[in-house]
């Protein structure tokens, strides 16, 4: 018997997301988008850096407790802290940009795999410190496209690749509420038992 979605991405190497940038009155319906893309397609994590912004923080954690899933949210932390606290735990760090090795034309996700290693996936708000591309930070640069985009969609077809789809089946655990796929209308299952 085959591993069920569940399965198979819990013994994929785990990612987290690290929001850069974010300027808490202009950024805050996209760095919200960001996170809440990071969790629905299996994300481990997300760390808003350097700056603190509430109603970001209430709302991914409203959706993780209702929606399911051990998401974890974090905010507030350096950026270099974190970055230096990952790779001297053995873990790698992804730049999203659209100046890196396009993700289609080149094996930049297979040598992602290959390392085996945890991923912490830099996401830009505003134009990024010139270290981001250096080896020192980043790891990897990958461009999905290289033209000008929304980060929020270099993050899902980052996430979807990585996970070749499998992401889009999983059944969060502890999930209270539940969409119910069909060909038309809304039907959204409730968990009594969880509310």
């Amino acid at each position: 018997m085959g591993k069920t979605p569940n399965q198979l991405i819990d013994s994929k190497q785990k990612i987290v997301v690290l929001r850069w940038g974010h300027r808490v009155h202009r950024d805050s319906r996209l760095t919200t988008h960001c996170a809440l893309t990071s969790r629905a397609m299996c994300a481990s994590g997300f760390i808003l850096a350097d700056v603190e912004d509430k109603s970001i923080e209430k709302t991914v954690k409203s959706i993780t407790k209702h929606w399911g899933g051990n998401f974890t949210f974090e905010m507030g932390t350096n950026w270099r802290s974190v970055v230096r606290d990952w790779k001297n735990q053995g873990g790698i760090v992804v730049h999203l940009t659209a100046y890196g090795e396009n993700i289609q034309t080149s094996n930049v996700i297979s040598r992602i795999r290959e390392t085996g290693k945890n991923i912490l996936l830099l996401v830009g708000s505003q134009k990024v410190p010139g270290e981001f591309y250096s080896t020192e930070i980043s790891d990897f640069n990958i461009g999905v496209g290289n033209q000008p985009h929304s980060e929020c969609s270099a993050l899902a077809i980052f996430l979807d690749r990585f996970f070749e789809g499998i992401e889009l089946t999983v059944e969060f655990e502890k999930a209270k509420v539940k969409i119910i796929p069909q060909k038309h209308g809304k039907n959204i299952k409730v968990n009594e038992e969880k509310t």
